[in-house]
């Protein structure tokens, strides 16, 4: 990269809950989110777990002071409680010049669309909903609820999607077409991607465990997380606490499959590779891997053969935490570059749940304890249907 992005201020909110501190005690705590799920009525309630976030829209809006009269969805709302909180840490109001928004998202409102669809046509009330299902809807109204001005647009590549986002803030500030930008991505759970997870056959009853050769299936979740970015340009002349670095990044397609991945992980390697490029780094500089690991049978034998490619035997520490969250699918890389400047911050690596029998493809266990170390490059994976893989590089702040 030209010049590194100084990352300035993040936001969360998770099955873990919300804001930067209780994620990290969850993590460190070792306390997953997956439960039962309690806010959405499905026929496949029992046969599930989900990293779902126990409040309701009522109580998300409530604790914004927006009148309950909204139009706004689940998506929309869980994204602006995130980005409140990235931008009051980096002492922004949202409408500072050239502040860009780039958001991402897979399934936009169709919790509200599933809601009021039977009844559109007969309710003038219930059509005022409509709107909201768009995925640019839920980015639209974020940014207007903060009054960001500048450049706004969604992205929308599956479960890689914010790391994405990361991806197109970073140059559009290398280039000098934005000075800052709000980065990141939000999902609700709804029945439309419940369905759709099951209709693969790859959601797991139980507590799902990443990497171990047991593993049965994903568990969704749901999360918004967000980055502010800066330049280093406009830093020198508005100092300010930088948490990390992003230091590099890289995108690549296996073309393989809609929904699975080569089986020798070939997008996932070159993804990593121009990641390392990009940071100008080498495999041997990187000290975590904060893995995609979605515990289903072919992310994670391919993303373990990926890694094997790239690091041999001399594998970093590495782990997936999807078994605290779920996999929030276009919000996954947000939440994991919070969790990846986390560890930058505090010096240390989380553990990967639910471990016990390592697969063939990888020589050496994840981490299965919180361990403190240091943590100087963490590289982050995130992996799409459609074969749409993106690895991001984080360094610390020294």
């Amino acid at each position: 990269m030209n010049s590194r992005i100084a990352i300035t201020g993040m936001g969360i909110i998770s099955a873990l809950g919300e804001g930067q501190s209780s994620n990290y005690d969850a993590l460190i705590g070792q306390r997953s989110g997956i439960s039962k799920l309690e806010n959405l009525s499905t026929v496949l309630a029992d046969r599930i777990l989900v990293g779902e976030i126990k409040k309701t829209n009522d109580q998300l809006a409530m604790s914004l002071n927006i009148d309950l009269s909204h139009g706004y969805s689940r998506t929309t709302l869980l994204g602006m409680h995130a980005v409140k909180e990235a931008l009051q840490q980096a002492n922004l109001t949202g409408n500072e010049a050239n502040l860009g928004f780039i958001s991402s998202t897979t399934v936009g409102g169709m919790d509200t669309t599933e809601k009021y669809v039977l009844t559109y046509a007969e309710s003038e009330e219930n059509q005022r909903f409509i709107s909201a299902h768009d995925a640019g809807v839920s980015t639209r109204d974020i940014a207007a609820f903060f009054g960001i001005q500048g450049f706004s647009t969604t992205l929308s590549t599956a479960c890689s999607s914010a790391a994405n986002a990361v991806m197109l803030g970073a140059r559009m500030l290398q280039s000098g077409q934005l000075d800052r930008v709000v980065v990141g991505g939000s999902d609700a759970l709804s029945k439309f991607t419940i369905n759709g997870f099951n209709s693969l056959m790859i959601l797991s009853d139980a507590l799902c465990a990443p990497f171990d050769s047991n593993r049965k299936g994903l568990n969704l979740g749901e999360a918004a997380a967000y980055i502010v970015m800066e330049s280093e340009r406009v830093l020198k002349d508005q100092p300010k606490k930088v948490l990390a670095y992003l230091s590099g990044y890289g995108n690549a397609n296996d073309a393989f499959h809609q929904t699975a991945s080569s089986a020798d992980g070939t997008g996932a390697y070159l993804a990593m590779n121009k990641a390392l490029n990009s940071a100008s780094l080498s495999a041997q500089d990187i000290d975590y891997i904060n893995a995609h690991g979605t515990a289903t049978p072919n992310n994670d034998a391919a993303e373990g053969t990926a890694m094997r490619r790239i690091f041999d035997l001399n594998m970093p520490k590495y782990s997936s935490t999807k078994a605290y969250t779920g996999h929030t699918l276009a919000a996954a890389a947000a939440v994991e570059a919070v969790f990846s400047i986390l560890a930058l911050q505090h010096q240390v690596v989380f553990p990967n749940l639910n471990f016990e029998v390592l697969l063939d493809e990888l020589a050496v266990p994840p981490v299965l304890e919180v361990e403190k170390c240091t943590v100087d490059h963490v590289l982050s994976n995130s992996f799409g249907f459609g074969g749409n893989c993106s690895t991001l590089v984080f360094s610390r702040n020294e």
